[in-house]
């Protein structure tokens, strides 16, 4: 009797381990790998995404900022809720502002007024606070073509930057206090070689200057 009911016993589990087998696993419906929460219908697209809605423009009042110092008129601008800010040099030498502090507005654009949109840049015309803000801003040199424009009185820094960016150039001081032109913002044209009219074919080109404020000797 008691090999009868082992038999018996033999014949269940095998039947059980049978049953098992034969059930498939599960799949994701139409091939997708099942997501958190819940699993996406045969069928379905997938929701598309959302985005933000584009921030609208705001009207705002610009003040007044010609006179005024460039931090000064920075921070004012700001604090009207203008936050695109940008300066330029107002005499064309091509100077950068690293201490607002050192430089005031002579222009601003666009002019003050009210209903004037806050994603506007505003950018103000500059000079330093020793300097007198011209009519308008001068323009700075064009750029050399074939022949060598007149550029007695100019930036030298604005006279490089109109040259070929191949052009050998040397600069030296025009006084006799040789002294080194370091920064070339701060200086300005008084010779140059070859003159104006010259034809630009390649030759090293020569300039003597003196400090802005200076006159050249």
């Amino acid at each position: 009797m008691r090999i009868q009911h082992s038999i018996a016993l033999v014949a269940v589990a095998a039947g059980f381990l049978a049953l098992t087998a034969c059930e498939a696993p599960t799949e994701s419906p139409a091939g997708r790998d099942p997501k958190p929460g819940g699993s996406v219908p045969a069928g379905s697209a997938a929701p598309p995404a959302t985005t933000a809605p584009p921030a609208k423009s705001r009207k705002a009042t610009l003040p007044n900022l010609v006179g005024k110092g460039l931090q000064s008129a920075q921070d004012e601008a700001q604090a009207a809720g203008f936050p695109l800010l940008k300066s330029h040099d107002s005499l064309g030498r091509d100077r950068n502002q690293v201490l607002d502090r050192a430089w005031k507005v002579c222009t601003q654009t666009p002019a003050a007024g009210s209903g004037v949109d806050t994603g506007t840049t505003v950018d103000f015309g500059t000079v330093t606070l020793e300097e007198t803000c011209p009519d308008g801003d001068v323009a700075a040199p064009k750029p050399a073509g074939d022949t060598m424009p007149d550029f007695v009185g100019q930036g030298m820094k604005a006279v490089r930057g109109a040259l070929p960016s191949n052009a050998s150039i040397t600069v030296k001081d025009a006084t006799a206090q040789g002294r080194m032109v370091l920064q070339e913002s701060n200086w300005k044209v008084c010779t140059q070689t070859p003159k104006a009219g010259a034809t630009l074919s390649g030759a090293p080109v020569a300039f003597t200057v003196v400090k802005t404020g200076e006159s050249c000797p």
